[in-house]
């Protein structure tokens, strides 16, 4: 091959993606287990996290008064004069590429008889976070699925606590608009 061409063959394919992380725009409701196998089964509001981590933890605890217990697990509310607990998973999904460039002057240097030189850059790769949120009734019933009676009323809950934290800085504030909102 011509150095021209494999120039322009270097510069066209010269990363090539091996996983790819998942575009969600807003939310979206899912199966969990399909989002990620280390899930349960059930359904489950899922949108990306753009803030720090722990962030939504320290908004749930804040918020809901938890005192640094069960913030993540059957967390309590009432709709409709009905108790419903949500359990909320923070997962990195990543996106991973392979570097063709690195991989062949590395691979050219060995055939030479010299040592590799850009081993760390091989590949590289780019992280996003991912809240899920799943919900269930007394009786541990899926409460996302559309067959529960509820599940359109606690998809909307959700999805106003998910507005609620993406649009809060300061985690009393939400705090004291339950409370203002209960009196």
């Amino acid at each position: 091959m011509k150095p021209k061409y494999l120039s322009v063959f270097l510069f066209i394919f010269s990363c090539l993606p091996v996983k790819v992380a998942p575009k969600i725009d807003g939310d979206k409701l899912m199966v969990a287990k399909k989002f990620s196998r280390l899930l349960p089964n059930q359904y489950a509001l899922v949108f990306e996290d753009p803030k720090e981590a722990n962030e939504f933890y320290n908004f749930i605890n804040t918020k809901y008064e938890r005192n640094f217990i069960d913030v993540e697990h059957n967390v309590p509310f009432v709709l409709n004069k009905n108790t419903f607990y949500f359990s909320f998973y923070e997962i990195e999904k990543e996106t991973k590429t392979a570097n063709l460039v690195p991989i062949f002057v590395d691979a050219k240097r060995e055939s030479n008889g010299n040592s590799s030189i850009l081993n760390n850059m091989h590949t590289s790769r780019k992280g996003k976070w991912f809240l899920v949120l799943t919900a269930s009734d007394f009786d541990s019933n899926d409460a996302l699925n559309s067959n529960h009676p509820y599940a359109l009323q606690i998809e909307n809950y959700l999805r106003n606590l998910k507005n609620e934290y993406l649009n809060t800085s300061n985690y009393v504030e939400s705090l004291l608009r339950k409370r203002e909102s209960s009196n």
